[in-house]
C-alpha cells in the first residue's frame, strides 16, 4: 500500500476518534446532571472505542513512517491522549469512580481538539529517535504523566467533595461523588503508579541519552523541568508517609504537580528550547 493511503487512513482514524471522544464527554457531561448507569456505561463505551480507533490510527502511522510517531507537537499530543485515554481505561476498570469520566473525556477532547487545529508539520524522519531505549522512554513517559493527570482528576473531585461537607450544605456534587477516603485512595494509587512509570521512564532516558550523546546529563531544559517534577512527587509520597499528607493536601499537590507536568510537556518546549524541541516543531 502506498505511503499516501497509508497516511489518509492514519487521518479518518483519528478524526473517528477524535469524535468519539467528544460523544464520550457529551455523555458523560449528560451522565453528571441524570446519573443513570446507562448513560455511563455508554460513555465508557464511546472512550473505549475511541482508544481502540485512536490507537490503530497511530499504528497505521507508525507504519508509513517507519517511526514512532511522536516527532511532532501533533503526533506528541495524538501520544499523550492515546496513554491518557489507555490508562483512564485501566483505572476506571480498577475502581470504577464513574465521575472521573467527566474529567478524563473532556481532558481527552481538549487534546484531540489540539490535534485536529495545530498545524501538522511534516518532519524528516531522524535515525536518532530510535531504538528501544527510546521508545520505552516515550511510552513509560507518556504512560506515567497520563496516570499523574489522572491522580489530579482525583484530587479536583477530592477537593469538591472535601468543601461540599465542609460547608455542611450538600451541593450538587456531593451525592454525585463517593467517599473522600475513597477519593484519596484512587489519587493515591494513580500518583504511585505514574510515579513509578515516570521513574523508569527517566531512568531509559538517562541510558538512552548515554547511548547517543555520549553523557547521561546534559543540563537541558526538559531534564531540569522533568527530574524536578519527579522531586516533587517524590516529596508528595514522602510526606504522604511520613507527615501524614493525606486528603487535601495530598490532592492540592496532585493538582500542582501535572500543572508543571503540563508546562514541562508543553511550555519548556516551546518557550525554552533544547534538543526536545525537536517534539513540538
Amino acid at each position: 500500500m502506498e505511503l499516501a493511503s497509508l497516511y489518509n487512513i492514519s487521518s479518518i482514524l483519528l478524526q473517528i476518534s477524535t469524535l468519539l471522544y467528544f460523544s464520550s464527554m457529551a455523555g458523560y457531561l449528560f451522565f453528571l446532571f441524570d446519573q443513570k448507569d446507562r448513560i455511563q456505561k455508554i460513555s465508557f463505551y464511546l472512550v473505549s472505542v475511541a482508544v481502540g480507533v485512536h490507537f490503530s490510527s497511530i499504528l497505521v502511522t507508525g507504519i508509513a513512517a517507519q517511526d514512532l510517531p511522536v516527532q511532532n507537537m501533533v503526533q506528541s499530543l495524538s501520544m499523550a491522549a492515546l496513554a491518557f485515554g489507555c490508562m483512564f481505561l485501566y483505572f476506571q476498570y480498577k475502581f470504577n469512580l464513574k465521575i472521573l469520566g467527566v474529567f478524563a473525556s473532556t481532558l481527552l477532547s481538549i487534546l484531540m481538539l489540539a490535534v485536529m487545529l495545530v498545524p501538522d508539520t511534516p518532519i524528516a524522519s531522524n535515525d536518532i529517535l530510535r531504538g528501544f531505549w527510546f521508545v520505552a522512554h516515550i511510552v513509560l513517559v507518556f504512560t506515567g504523566d497520563a496516570a499523574l493527570g489522572l491522580a489530579c482528576g482525583a484530587g479536583i473531585l477530592y477537593l469538591i467533595q472535601e468543601r461540599g461537607i465542609k460547608n455542611k450544605t450538600p451541593g450538587f456534587f456531593f451525592k454525585r461523588l463517593p467517599s473522600l477516603d475513597f477519593l484519596d485512595n484512587v489519587s493515591y494509587t494513580c500518583t504511585t503508579t505514574g510515579f513509578a512509570l515516570l521513574t523508569f521512564g527517566l531512568i531509559t532516558g538517562f541510558i538512552y541519552a548515554k547511548s547517543i550523546w555520549g553523557r547521561f546529563w546534559s543540563w537541558d531544559f526538559k531534564e531540569v523541568f522533568s527530574v524536578g517534577t519527579w522531586l516533587l512527587y517524590a516529596a508528595l509520597l514522602h510526606f504522604r508517609f511520613y507527615a501524614g499528607w493525606r486528603g487535601k493536601k495530598s490532592a492540592i499537590m496532585t493538582i500542582v504537580g501535572f500543572v508543571i507536568i503540563v508546562f514541562t510537556f508543553l511550555g519548556v518546549n516551546l518557550f525554552l528550547g533544547g534538543h526536545h524541541q525537536e517534539f513540538t516543531k
